[in-house]
Formats: C-alpha cells, structure tokens, sequence
C-alpha cells in the first residue's frame, strides 16, 4: 500500500510539473500544446524558420541556416539555430538566430562559437570544443547546430567534392575528458553507497560532488532541469548524466532509498555538509523552531508551485541556490544567499536543504513524506 502511494504521488507530482511546462513553453515531450509557445516570436526567428539551408551571395559567400537541419536538437528551452557564413573555404562568421533560451545562460555558451571562425571547413568538422559550465545544453545545442551546418556545407557547397553527413554529431553525448569525469563521479554517488559505506569515500564523494558537478560542471537538479526535460523530452543518450540524477531522485525512493539524490549527489547537499564538518558544536533549535521551520518550507513550496502551475511568475526558478555554482551567470544575490547557507551549515546541518530547497519539496512530495 504505501508503494502504491509512492507512485501516486509520483505521478502527481509529473503531472504538476506538465502543467508548469505546458504554461511556460507551450509544449510537451517536444509536442506543441494549444498552438504556437508563450515566448513571442521574433521577426529573425520567423524568417529563419522559412529560410533555406543553403545560400550563395554575390560575392561567393556561403549561408548556411540550420533551423530545418536541427530542429530537433534542444538546448534547455528549444532548439537554437545557428547561421554560418563560408568564403574561401574558411568560415569568417557564426551567429545565433532567435531561440528561446535563458539569456544569461545562453550569453555564457556563446563563447564557444569564437572557436569556429576562420577555421576550414574541415577543421570545423573535427574541432572539440567543451561545453561552457552550467549552460551544458545550450552548449551542446549550439556545437552540434555548428557541425550539422559544416556537415551540410561540405557536402552541397558548388563545385565540391566532399562528402559529409548532415547530421554527424546529433544525437550523441559529448565525450570529453570533462564529460567522462562527470559521468564517473555522478556513477559512483549512484552506485557505491548501495553496497559500500565508509568515512573516507563519504569525504572524497562529497568533495567530488562539489568540484566537479558543482563549481566545474554545473550539473544539478532543479526546476529548470524538470521543464526542459517535460517541454522538450530527453535523449537516453545525449542526456545520461541528468537522467541518472532523476532516478536516484524519483526511482530509488521506490525502493527504499529516500533522500539518496540530496544526500550521495546534490553538489549543494554536498557543500552544506562538508561545511558541517568544520564543528563539532551545533545549535540545538528548540522542536517548536524545527517545526516551525519545516512548516515555512511546505507552505513557500505550495506558493510557488501555484505561481508556476498558474503561469504567473517563473523567474523564481532563477533564484535556487544551485545556481551560485555557476558564478558566471549567477546573481549576486543568489550567490550572497548560498554563501550565508554555507556558513549557517556549519552550525545547522543542512539547512537549505531542510528547511527551504523547492527541489527537495517535490522530492518528498514524490515520495510521500511531504508532511
């Protein structure tokens, strides 16, 4: 019976989270819900959604468009469309059409395009390029529009003799050394504290959580993760490493790992408790207080999900403190916030993540321990 209550809540809980996609993106699992998105379409996405793939102008420059070559691949909002100017066998200029990723986020990954200007395009088509921290889809989004475009170029352009497929590098995990770290840390927080537990790889687990998928990877669960996973669907492949985090978090609890995500994975989980370790000394906070406090993180955990649920206000979203790893594109005062957690964990065990986290919310919630 309480499995069956599991699985309830389960579903209810990816219910809420569809309406909450539905309202922000306009669609599901990739398919378009009652029309066209929310986001107001731009004149340069409209004309780049009926431009043809391939151009030549006067002075013999090449334009490649990649809206219909890609219009399957996402990054966190959609597909991100790229336009690339080749003359002379060279490509002298890349940009990115309309799309409707984060700014902020987006802003971050277009730093890798630099990469690919007046680069042949063979060299293009070989260049390895990583994915910018925390803007990890984008990142990726854009890399394979730039190679599909490469891919196409080589083998239409006039004149060639270059064989090419259009969509080599779609569809496929980035498999760089940084990539191959990640999957490896987030694997052995999966895996090893099911058959093995011990003080020392707790302390390693925990340092690895934070160095790698926090500070250098920018690999979390939160609610942007959930949106672009129910708006846009997930590739089994090219979206491994988050898949694992959401089955440690939704699927372990069914079987009796509760928490196993916030507590093996969490990056800021991980933060909160090696600060922990700095004393031996903890504030004793009276029941009341605890009780109390746990009643404040359900009650903002409801207001905020009416206010998504409702389409009213998203931005919120914006504001968890997952975000202060990735001090690039995080506010100040998400990053003040994290910062003043951190310390409080010293004294508190896992503050944030007891008394605050809206992720952890829908985790209990998903687990039937939300009261």
């Amino acid at each position: 019976m309480k499995r069956i209550r599991q699985i309830v809540m389960l579903l209810i809980c990816i219910a809420v989270m569809a309406v909450a996609a539905i309202q922000k993106n306009g669609k599901l699992l990739g398919q378009k819900i009652g029309g066209e998105s929310k986001t107001e379409l731009t004149t340069d996405s409209l004309a780049g959604a009926g431009a043809e793939v391939l151009q030549t102008e006067d002075d013999g420059t090449i334009v490649v468009n990649t809206t219909s070559l890609c219009k399957d691949v996402d990054g966190y909002a959609g597909p991100v469309p790229m336009e690339l100017r080749i003359k002379d066998g060279k490509i002298v200029d890349l940009k990115a059409l309309a799309n409707d990723e984060t700014p902020e986020f987006f802003e971050e990954a277009q730093v890798i395009i630099a990469s690919w200007k007046d680069k042949t395009i063979e060299e293009g088509m070989q260049l390895q390029v990583d994915a910018v921290s925390g803007a990890t889809f984008s990142s990726n989004a854009i890399m394979a529009n730039i190679r599909a475009g490469l891919s196409y170029a080589s083998a239409h352009m006039p004149e060639s003799d270059k064989s090419g497929d259009a969509f080599s590098g779609l569809g496929t995990m980035d498999l760089s050394a940084k990539s191959i770290i990640e999957l490896i840390v987030v694997l052995m927080g999966a895996i090893v504290p099911l058959f093995f537990k011990g003080k020392t790889f707790r302390t390693v687990q925990l340092l690895l959580n934070v160095g790698v998928l926090g500070f250098w990877c920018g690999t979390f669960l939160n609610y942007t993760t959930f949106l672009r996973a129910l708006s846009n669907g997930m590739d089994w492949w090219v979206d491994l490493i988050p898949i694992i985090m959401l089955i440690t978090a939704f699927i372990y609890p069914l079987f009796g790992k509760k928490t196993h995500y916030c507590t093996h994975i969490c990056p800021f989980g991980s933060l909160q408790d090696l600060a922990g370790k700095l004393s031996k000394k903890k504030w004793k906070l009276s029941i009341a207080t605890l009780k109390g406090l746990c009643w404040f993180r359900r009650i903002l955990w409801v207001v905020l999900m009416i206010l998504m649920v409702s389409g009213i206000y998203f931005d919120w979203i914006d504001y968890e403190f997952f975000k202060a790893f990735i001090v690039q594109v995080a506010s100040w005062v998400v990053i003040a916030l994290a910062v003043v957690s951190t310390i409080v964990s010293i004294f508190i065990p896992r503050p944030y993540c007891r008394f605050l986290c809206p992720t952890g919310s829908l985790m209990k919630t998903a687990e039937d321990r939300f009261l």
